[in-house]
């Protein structure tokens, strides 16, 4: 045992040894509080626009022609839009460990699997050499060994964290809308829109044609969305009607 304490308290056991010590206690911490899944995701958007789990944001979904605003809430997954899609849901890929290969885990268990690994292997090098070019030449050894070996475990293990896929404008389009304006003409018109997820926005909408019938209250098929002008196009739909 008193072999044991000493390689785990030599270097370059040492550094690992304390980094190993958060790192249990961070687990066990989890596992006592009952911080539940969505805590191992604090964290995991390192070069993105981080979030702690799933918290609502408000997704603007930017400025229709005549300038009335479309704003969307998204409870679950926020989204900014512009031509193209923001993304803040839940992307795994921090970025410097993404860059060395380690992305697709939440990064609080990349880092456990780093430092658990290198302190294997530096504690096995510890005791099977001595002298500081040796030690030195393990710890070495034990950044390599530990980046190899996540790299090859957070593979397998990111399937048990399927990365959230931002909201964007095209979701709405082939959904059934109501129309919230007086009117829908070629330049004035929202709709309110339900996502996938529940939740609604008002959403800028145009038509094609002249459709004296799009009034308040009316339902609408979304068919397709305008990127220059930055609205959804629309057509009369009613559900109730067989064939529609």
């Amino acid at each position: 045992m008193g072999g044991f304490v000493a390689a785990a308290l030599a270097f370059p056991t040492a550094l690992f040894s304390f980094a190993l010590v958060v790192v249990v206690g961070y687990w066990l911490l989890m596992l006592v509080g009952g911080l539940g899944f969505d805590a191992l995701h604090g964290g995991h958007g390192v070069g993105h626009a981080g979030h702690v789990g799933h918290a609502g944001h408000a997704g603007d979904l930017g400025h229709g022609a005549g300038g009335h605003a479309a704003h969307a809430t998204h409870g679950g997954h926020g989204a900014q839009d512009g031509h193209g899609a923001d993304g803040r849901g839940a992307h795994h890929h921090g970025g410097v460990l993404g860059a060395l290969g380690l992305g697709g885990v939440p990064v609080t268990v990349a880092v456990s699997l780093l430092v658990a690994l290198a302190w294997f292997v530096s504690l096995a090098g510890t005791v099977l050499t001595s002298g500081a070019p040796a030690r030195g030449g393990v710890f070495a050894v034990a950044l390599v060994a530990s980046w190899a070996g996540t790299r090859l475990l957070v593979r397998p293990l990111s399937r048990l964290f399927p990365e959230d896929r931002p909201a964007t404008r095209g979701d709405f389009v082939g959904r059934v809308c109501v129309i919230r304006t007086g009117r829908v003409t070629a330049d004035f018109g929202q709709a309110e829109v339900t996502a996938e997820d529940g939740s609604t926005a008002t959403v800028q909408v145009r038509t094609l044609t002249e459709e004296p019938g799009l009034a308040a209250g009316r339902t609408a098929l979304i068919f397709d969305y305008d990127a220059d002008g930055e609205h959804f196009l629309v057509a009369p739909f009613d559900p109730a009607l067989p064939g529609d």
